[in-house]
């Protein structure tokens, strides 16, 4: 099993849309819950929204809780496959028992007789936000489990017989404009009506995440939302995810694709999942980069944000990359386009996050497909 990533922009770099990004991810193993010996997999990306503090506490801190959160559900993880709602209910638990630690911390720290600036430091996880996808592997049951909080999207790429590529949604993303979500929010608050509107909940796109405490909790401070918005019984956002456990075939062909927005803005799954399956076929094949540059174009400045926002081009799709994730990203933001991907790239802050957001990308790789390193 192999696992190729990418942040795109890394912290530290100019070149991303925010200053410094909100982007995060994780990669690890632990030891089964079960006790058998066995070592799980898991892997995750996390997106931060109005700063990048809860999805920093989040990289070091989210596996630590949902590990104890298995180890606690030990006893039920002893059935094989059947244990998958006793691992999706462990992992929710985690979730929820970690964003009301970053709640309850930053209700604590705004009532106490701390400094201002330390109060600042401490409050800020719970004033910010961030969505959180966190997919974990057990390779004896051959079962992955994928949780999701937020618009970070994972996709399933299976090798069909007759050598195409199926994409599988494991995720969905959740926003004010997911129907599911907007009937929970009316049952969970009957007779607010306004909560919804424009497929934004309360001014905010996603309808789960963790932090954003103005959407949660009266702190004694700054008002929890703008007076425009009718705020009467929150929390109004959730941190506990929406679960999906599927088998992998260790003997089929398969790979997983966790991403960030910033990509997914520009492909859809089957897009994404057709470039790594091309990118796998001419990996181990012999042959030649697929469209590595592109011909000299007349550039017109000032239509890039046309040109931008325009989604992918199957056209400009080229192979050049050792590494599935930055193939991915370099087709997402222009492919064969060199010019158009270095535009985008080359703008700073503030002026970036008009043609791109952060964008990370994990691959992970199920079959022993050959590659390249």
């Amino acid at each position: 099993m192999r696992t190729l990533r990418l942040t795109l922009p890394r912290p530290g770099r100019a070149s991303h849309p925010n200053s410094p990004c909100e982007d995060r991810f994780i990669h690890g193993s632990f030891l089964s819950p079960r006790g058998d010996g066995s070592w799980w997999m898991a892997w995750a990306v996390l997106e931060g929204h109005a700063g990048w503090q809860t999805a920093d506490l989040l990289e070091r801190q989210l596996l630590p809780f949902v590990r104890h959160g298995l180890d606690q559900a030990k006893a039920a993880l002893d059935e094989g496959f059947a244990a998958a709602e006793a691992v999706q209910r462990a992992v929710a638990r985690a979730f929820v028992s970690l964003d009301d630690s970053i709640i309850e911390t930053a209700l604590d720290t705004s009532q106490s007789a701390e400094p201002l600036q330390d109060k600042v430091r401490r409050l800020t996880p719970g004033y910010t936000g961030s969505c959180a996808l966190l997919s974990i592997y057990d390779p004896v049951s051959s079962v992955l489990h994928v949780a999701c909080t937020g618009v970070l999207r994972a996709v399933l790429g299976r090798k069909r017989p007759d050598g195409t590529w199926e994409a599988i949604a494991l995720s969905v993303d959740q926003t004010g404009r997911n129907a599911d979500e907007v009937a929970r929010l009316s049952r969970e608050h009957p007779g607010e009506g306004n909560i919804v509107k424009d497929g934004r909940v309360l001014g905010l796109v996603v309808s789960r995440a963790f932090g954003d405490g103005r959407w949660k909790r009266r702190f004694h401070g700054p008002a929890p939302l703008t007076p425009k918005y009718d705020v009467r019984t929150p929390p109004f956002l959730t941190a506990e995810p929406v679960m999906t456990a599927t088998k992998i075939d260790p003997g089929n062909p398969a790979f997983l694709i966790m991403a960030t927005d910033g990509m997914w803005d520009s492909l859809s799954n089957q897009q994404a999942v057709d470039l790594v399956g091309k990118w796998l076929e001419s990996s181990g094949s012999g042959k030649e980069a697929m469209n590595p540059v592109s011909p000299r174009e007349q550039f017109d400045f000032s239509q890039l944000r046309n040109v931008v926002n325009s989604r992918f081009v199957e056209g400009r799709t080229t192979i050049q990359d050792n590494n599935a994730a930055v193939h991915l990203v370099r087709n997402s933001l222009g492919g064969n386009h060199h010019e158009l991907v270095a535009a985008r790239l080359a703008f700073d802050v503030p002026f970036s996050r008009r043609l791109r957001d952060d964008i990370t990308v994990q691959v992970v790789f199920f079959a022993n497909t050959k590659t390249r390193a």
